[in-house]
């Protein structure tokens, strides 16, 4: 269940989302991959998300993860999210049969 840490907490603004999907994505020629969310959910589609790759490197392009994030709202700037607790990140068992596919290819059953 995808949210915004809730509204009633003291001290918190909507920055914290829970539950969000983020696929890898590699951008121009750089051997670096990146995330970026994904349609169909309370965030915006195609919002960047601040990675260390080598977190994400380990699966190709097209996977899904499943993060807990911060938004970042700069002056001047694109917002985009930084993801929480990096190192411990999944693969979204909601898209386990596509992410199988995006792993070993379309010929798998």
């Amino acid at each position: 269940m995808q949210l915004s840490l809730v509204d009633e907490a003291p001290g918190f603004r909507k920055k914290h989302f829970l539950d969000v999907f983020v696929q890898v994505v590699s951008e121009g020629n750089l051997a670096k991959f990146k995330l970026r969310t994904i349609m169909g959910q309370q965030v915006p589609e195609n919002l960047k998300v601040a990675i260390p790759s080598k977190y994400i490197s380990k699966f190709p392009v097209g996977t899904i993860y499943k993060i807990d994030t911060h938004l970042v709202e700069k002056t001047g700037a694109k917002p985009y999210f930084i993801a929480k607790n990096a190192k411990k990140i999944n693969r979204a068992i909601e898209y386990f049969e596509y992410n199988l596919k995006v792993q070993y290819g379309t010929k798998r059953k």
